[in-house]
């Protein structure tokens, strides 16, 4: 079974994923893909959508249920949003760097801005009572649950969130920070 999707990505200059054919090989656990895509998008909400709606494209590719393709794209709109909002803070000089690798068994994204950073101590318990009522808040929390693993490093500036989902495993992640 062969494949195009409609979404413009960068590799290796700019060579669009509208041109590269995704192929299914053998049984349907084999994968033949590009590797790895990454793309530098601006500080927008534009931006935020083309990383979910690409994220989505991405994992409906590989054999992954259909709840946790949209889980994984909630996750990375949550990522990208923290991006462009906490650490572009929206500023047009500043751009939002996307990654998606297929693994073979995993989807790996990462995501960084150039913000000011992120530090966990920053980072609130939205299930302690004072923040309960918060309309904000949740974003790392929930893509923590929807991703088997979540990694946070800082960067000089700003800040790398890596988001893993591993093929045939429910979501309760492992966490590491930098």
């Amino acid at each position: 079974m062969t494949g195009k999707l409609p979404i413009h990505l960068s590799r290796q200059g700019q060579r669009s994923l509208r041109d590269a054919e995704v192929r299914t090989v053998g049984s349907e656990n084999e994968f033949m893909t590009l590797e790895r895509v990454s793309y530098t998008l601006d500080s927008t909400l534009d931006s935020v959508n083309k990383a979910e709606q690409t994220a989505e494209a991405l994992a409906a590719k590989m054999p992954f249920e259909e709840e946790d393709c949209h889980r994984i794209a909630m996750a990375v709109r949550e990522a990208a949003v923290n991006a462009v909002l906490h650490g572009n803070a929206y500023d047009p000089k500043k751009k939002m760097t996307v990654s998606f690798e297929n693994t073979g068994d995993s989807l790996v994204i990462k995501i960084s801005d150039q913000g000011r950073g992120l530090r966990d101590a920053d980072i609130p318990d939205p299930l302690a009572e004072e923040n309960l009522l918060k309309q904000s808040g949740r974003g790392i929390f929930l893509i923590r649950s929807f991703m088997d693993e979540v990694k946070i490093r800082q960067l000089e500036p700003g800040t790398e969130i890596t988001l893993v989902k591993h093929i045939g495993q429910a979501g309760t992640a492992t966490e590491e920070r930098q």
